[in-house]
């Protein structure tokens, strides 16, 4: 292990590193932007290089547990896993063409710590290469967004699903649009920089797993193990950052006493606390803070946090298999929910709303929730995004679907086009 001091180290060597790591075809990049935020977020740390790839197969949480862990893996685990967890399907349209997981043991690794970095790699000149390395101020540029909901069929399909609650086929559901079009050209480097620059959370990450791309600026966690504790902190309630901090004062006194927002949001807690239970010591599972208002760039967010003892006799990988997909991104019950949402959603949702992560060496392990995130595949030159929110017998269309653009400003900044409502697109009438 190499250490070295930021003293001794070019003030653009983050910025080197990326660009360096993306000759490979396989990197990762996990930072928590320094926020303070309950269990930590995100280690900061740049993983380069594929010694060794698990793809999507059959078993593939059986693959991983088969994988040694002796050494770091990084990845992604795609909501369509839920295939192989239950029986299930996914039947629509796929515009990205992503795996539905995929991981890889890396070949270098850089911690980025309070003082200097730590570099874990069999090539003693790997720090001297990345100074030496050069890299372009390439800009991405991307088509206009394409809705594949129109906001009418939007409205329908909200008050189908209430139809559904009334029925009592499920108490809360979390529906999602999907917007997607085409990249001319395309810096994933630069264009993740602005995104973290323009939305930091404390889950972040840029993920290149072969030809495909996650840009993700991601609040939630989905399942952290430390030693035997899980961790588990869900989103749901969400209001606009206001203009002024009286603004943003009132929005959030307004998100911690609406009572729609609670009961969603409880919900989704005793639906987390029921997912940590199957691998929990029997009477551990503690919600240590309740309706938690946490205040992000974009948005304002009402956040809970769930913990508990993992049991001796289950292994970690079966308890991440037992929790996924996230509770707040499928809704109660979670079986019946997820068939909703694959008749109701007209698009698959891939990657979007499974979770990117790493597993260490002990056993270890952090996951997000992959929300407010682009994903990019450069073979087929497209791109795509999604957002959600959850929908119950007292939700409102126009507004939850305002709230999904609330929730993808940042995306839209991004993508060059800040003002959705502006696109040359009826979809969006």
């Amino acid at each position: 292990m190499l250490h070295l001091n930021y003293k001794s180290l070019p003030p653009d060597f983050l910025t080197k590193a990326l660009h360096w790591a993306n000759g490979f075809s396989h990197f990762a990049y996990h930072t928590s932007n320094q926020i303070p935020y309950p269990h930590d977020g995100f280690q900061h740390v740049l993983a380069i290089g594929a010694r060794e790839i698990i793809r999507h197969e059959v078993a593939f949480f059986q693959k991983l547990k088969e994988l040694s862990h002796q050494h770091w893996a990084f990845g992604t685990l795609g909501y369509d896993l839920k295939n192989q967890i239950d029986t299930l399907s996914s039947s629509g349209i796929d515009d990205l063409d992503f795996p539905s997981a995929e991981f890889f043991i890396p070949e270098h690794l850089i911690f980025f710590q309070k003082n200097g970095i730590c570099i874990q790699s069999k090539d003693p000149k790997l720090h001297e290469k990345i100074i030496a390395s050069a890299f372009q101020e390439s800009t991405s540029q991307f088509t206009p967004p394409f809705a594949h909901t129109h906001k009418k069929t939007y409205v329908e399909s909200v008050n189908a699903l209430k139809e559904h609650i009334v029925a009592g086929d499920c108490y809360e559901i979390n529906f999602c649009q999907a917007f997607s079009g085409n990249i001319s050209s395309f810096n994933p480097v630069s264009s993740f920089l602005q995104l973290n620059e323009q939305s930091p959370n404390p889950f972040s990450c840029l993920q290149k797993l072969g030809h495909h791309y996650i840009l993700s600026a991601s609040p939630e966690r989905f399942l952290k193990r430390v030693g035997n504790t899980l961790v588990s902190q869900p989103i749901k309630g969400t209001r606009p950052r206001g203009k002024s901090n009286e603004e943003d004062a009132t929005l959030t006194h307004e998100l911690r006493h609406d009572e729609k927002e609670l009961a969603e949001h409880i919900m989704i807690v005793d639906l987390v606390r029921n997912d940590l239970a199957r691998s929990a010591v029997p009477g551990t599972v503690k919600v240590e803070e309740l309706f938690g208002i946490y205040t992000f760039p974009q948005v304002h967010q009402m956040i809970s946090t769930i913990a508990a003892q993992l049991r001796k006799e289950v292994h970690f990988i079966d308890a991440i298999a037992q929790a996924f997909p996230m509770g707040s991104m499928t809704g109660a019950p979670k079986f019946r929910v997820m068939q909703l949402i694959d008749a109701y959603e007209p698009t698959k949702r891939g990657a979007f709303s499974g979770a990117a992560g790493y597993l260490q060496p002990n056993g270890d392990f952090d996951f997000n929730v992959l929300i407010r995130s682009l994903f990019v595949n450069t073979k087929q030159n497209t791109y795509g995004f999604q957002v959600g929110s959850a929908i119950t017998f007292d939700a409102q269309a126009e507004k939850e679907y305002d709230e999904c653009l609330w929730k993808a400003k940042a995306l839209f900044n991004l993508l060059g086009y800040p003002n959705p409502l502006l696109l040359p697109n009826p979809i969006l009438e």
